[in-house]
């Protein structure tokens, strides 16, 4: 979805406009991170507690795979930081 700048509008309020969407879509953003980190905590408690590791390295490479895939370098370092809030430094 490409959103188009209303030309009936000042530039200042394009910009405010688009701050607030912004703004609204960090939250979700934020949101659905502590929601991801929820979850792995869940796996990997699970994981553990049936004598399992707490990182299942070849996961991670599908997880950094996708994320390359869908956004480049760029996405592999975001896959990183995530991976890292998630399970903790390796």
């Amino acid at each position: 979805m490409t959103a188009v700048p209303d030309t009936t509008t000042t530039p200042e309020a394009t910009i405010a406009d688009a701050r607030e969407r912004i703004d609204a879509l960090d939250d979700r953003i934020l949101g659905l991170i502590q929601e991801r980190m929820a979850v792995s905590a869940v796996v990997q408690q699970t994981r553990i507690a049936s004598g399992g590791r707490r990182v299942h390295l070849s996961r991670e490479m599908e997880i950094l795979g996708r994320y390359r895939d869908a956004l480049g370098k760029p996405g592999t370092n975001l896959a990183m930081t995530l991976l890292e809030l998630c399970r903790g430094r390796i």
